[in-house]
């Protein structure tokens, strides 16, 4: 079916970006509650490739359609990489992201300027309902800074500064930000990989 694509993920402020990425796909873009979709999808894989691939390929299989899915973190190099894979589940699931981030500035109390480098990294899979998977994987670069700022993001945004801009990614305008960030440069490779799909007979 190229009725639509379902993108895996309950996440509005997620879905605001990625329906602004592929709107020129010029085929429905939809979340999993938007077609009506109630599935529990257990990531228990080892990468983010893993996971992204785990969550496409189960809604692929539950509706027979095209499905995509991410999965992204942050790694903090002085935490060796942490939270990383587990970042929607560090401290818990329903831990507030502003508990979540006040922890983590806290742990690099006293850490300098260089030593708070981190990446946001996304990895976006497609399951066909042929059984087909393609991965892209996206990264941006930056620090932890030392409060939150901003409130144009979401998640661990508010946290992560980027020196060249002198901001975090929650104070970029949300054009700026789709085009800088891992989510935005993973989901531009995925759009042209699903251009050529379209094209097939």
């Amino acid at each position: 079916m190229r009725d639509r694509i379902i993108f895996a993920t309950g996440n509005m402020g997620k879905m605001k970006e990625i329906k602004m990425i592929l709107e020129d796909l010029n085929i429905p873009v939809v979340s999993m509650k938007e077609a009506g979709i109630t599935a529990e999808i257990v990531e228990d894989g080892k990468s983010f490739e893993e996971n992204a691939i785990i969550k496409a390929k189960a809604i692929s299989s539950l509706t027979g359609e095209v499905a995509l899915a991410d999965d992204s973190g942050l790694e903090i190099d002085y935490l060796n990489g942490e939270p990383g894979i587990y970042s929607a589940r560090y401290m818990g699931e329903d831990t507030s992201y502003h508990i979540k981030n006040a922890n983590l500035i806290k742990r690099l109390e006293g850490v300098p300027d260089e030593e708070r480098t981190a990446r946001f990294v996304c990895v976006m899979a497609a399951a066909f309902p042929d059984g087909r998977i393609i991965t892209t994987r996206g990264t941006i670069e930056g620090r932890i800074g030392y409060e939150e700022r901003g409130k144009n993001g979401f998640g661990y945004d508010p946290i992560f500064y980027l020196p060249e801009y002198q901001c975090t990614t929650s104070e970029l305008e949300l054009e700026k930000k789709n085009e800088l960030s891992h989510r935005g440069k993973a989901l531009r490779q995925m759009k042209e990989r699903l251009k050529e799909w379209l094209k097939e007979e």
